[in-house]
């Protein structure tokens, strides 16, 4: 990690360090408070999950390679009872590495060592995507599409009556299909609209996170298939 940061930030955020790596944590630590984010720290996962009822931050950067327990194990048991995003910092590149923290429902993922630019170019577009990057009309409160209805207000997603439990990235790219369903939306518009345009090429993030949506939608969608693929183009919410 080098090079000092030309980001601004986004004052008053609370951002959770875990890293095994003292170093590591005061280094990201001071970077972070000079853009007015609040910090919190810890060297374990055990550690970890019991910061995030503490501290509640708006977002966690979690370290992978920690002994004892790992950081895809803290991010399995953190999806357990909480949807706040998480980028995973690692110090290994390995791809089935990447498609296991995403499916386990990380929001992005950073390889050491990266530049302090590049790390907070990351958080702020996770944070852009929490507060709502696509605010819903003034006049709808509710969106109802085949089985699905959402409370726009509330950010909930029913199926069939029951709750669906989404992480906020599969919730704003759910909403977006919704909003525009029967219209095929194409890989670059998705990843430019819900991670950002520097994501654009990201394809592999989309198709995770769609897996994971079809994945919670299987067992309440009746055998409706609610999202249809088109391979090479992009993805389309069905309304029927």
């Amino acid at each position: 990690m080098s090079g000092k940061s030309g980001v601004s930030g986004m004052s008053g955020k609370r951002i959770l360090i875990v890293d095994d790596e003292p170093k590591i944590i005061r280094f990201i630590a001071a970077n972070l408070k000079s853009l007015q984010y609040e910090t919190a720290a810890c060297q374990s996962g055990a550690e970890a999950l019991e910061q995030v009822d503490l501290f509640d931050p708006d977002l966690i950067l979690l370290d992978l390679m920690m002994p004892g327990m790992d950081g895809f194990e803290v991010l399995r048991r953190l999806r357990s009872f909480s949807s706040v995003p998480v980028i995973m910092l690692t110090a290994r590149s390995n791809s089935a590495d990447k498609v296991q923290g995403l499916n386990l429902g990380a929001d992005d993922y950073l390889t050491k060592p990266f530049s302090l630019d590049e790390l907070f170019a990351r958080v702020n577009a996770v944070l852009r995507r929490l507060d709502g990057r696509m605010p819903a009309p003034a006049a709808a409160s509710e969106l109802v599409v085949g089985p699905v209805t959402v409370q726009l207000a509330q950010r909930s997603v029913k199926v069939g009556g029951t709750l669906l439990k989404l992480t906020e990235t599969e919730y704003n790219l759910f909403v977006l299909l919704l909003q525009n369903a029967d219209k095929v939306m194409t890989h670059e518009q998705l990843l430019s609209e819900i991670w950002g345009s520097e994501y654009r090429d990201e394809v592999e993030y989309l198709r995770v996170t769609i897996a994971r949506i079809r994945q919670k939608l299987k067992a309440h969608a009746g055998g409706q298939e609610l999202i249809v693929t088109y391979p090479g183009v992009g993805y389309m919410a069905k309304q029927t």
